[in-house]
């Protein structure tokens, strides 16, 4: 347990105030009786905080951290079961020791299973309803369940919107061959670091793709490529990237994301959605 922990330590962004207290379960019997023992107070349940957006002034309840606990990994033939808080990269390295393919997309996003199912997290023409058969659950009263219709969505899913929070999940895969596994592991991680500001705290594309175009593309042609509020900047590799320069606050990077939205609304008619998360 920490107190008074600066969120900007568990986020990507490396932004945030302090949250009052700091909790990371090990096992889902340790999450459900911390969800139990919170449940009339404030809280809120994170993974690897790498699609969230803390305030400055911090969060004024518990935090439970999922990613650090809760992150076991095993296969049975060609499914990989994994807890909700295993890396993607490392349930992706076990898949390739197993020669197991289809998780290939997944590898190298950088957060957990439990946020890629919440968002049905996708890269490279792969999304998390392709290869997710089932899920563990556990709600705000602490009980717990399985689910296997999840209504995935572009970056949603049944689980959206619910008292619900994902504790492990079944990804269903198929044999493959190792080097070629590796091969495209490698490839897709070159195109990653040569498209994107990942020499940057970030959390990721800020905006989901606008249906008929690429958010990317339409802030580029805005003329907002190195836009820049305070430490928040308009990443000049990757348009759709807003980057942490050194220093950058959550406002700084709230107003970034404002005056991005009203530029490009006002020079294509496109309303940008927000994809990260804010605390």
């Amino acid at each position: 347990m920490l107190i008074d922990e600066p969120m900007s330590n568990h986020t990507s962004f490396k932004i945030g105030g302090p949250a009052s207290v700091v909790v990371v379960p090990d096992t889902i019997e340790d999450l459900c009786e911390i969800i139990k023992a919170l449940k009339d107070t404030k809280y809120t349940v994170m993974g690897n905080g790498t699609n969230l957006l803390v305030s400055d002034k911090g969060f004024d309840g518990t935090v439970v951290k999922i990613s650090g606990g809760l992150n076991e990994i095993s296969v049975s033939d060609t499914v990989i079961t994994a807890g909700a808080g295993a890396l993607l990269s490392k349930v992706g390295a076990v898949a390739k020791q197993n020669s197991l393919s289809g998780f290939e997309f997944a590898s190298g996003i950088p957060g957990t299973v439990g946020g890629a199912v919440f968002m049905n997290a996708g890269a490279y023409g792969g999304e998390m309803k392709d290869i997710v058969v089932s899920s563990t659950y556990v709600d705000s009263q602490g009980n717990t369940g399985e689910i296997t219709e999840h209504n995935f969505g572009y970056r949603t899913s049944i689980y959206k919107g619910t008292d619900k929070y994902v504790v492990s999940a079944k990804f269903k895969l198929e044999k493959g061959d190792s080097k070629e596994i590796a091969d495209k592991m490698l490839d897709l991680a070159h195109r990653r670091a040569e498209k994107q500001p990942l020499e940057y705290p970030s959390a990721g594309s800020v905006f989901k793709r606008p249906e008929g175009y690429f958010a990317g593309a339409l802030i580029e042609q805005a003329g907002l490529k190195g836009k820049q509020i305070g430490g928040a900047c308009v990443s000049e590799k990757h348009s759709g990237f807003i980057i942490n320069k050194g220093g950058a606050t959550c406002d700084d990077v709230l107003k970034l994301i404002d005056f991005v939205r009203e530029t490009v609304e006002k020079q294509f008619g496109v309303t940008l959605e927000q994809e990260i998360r804010l605390l």
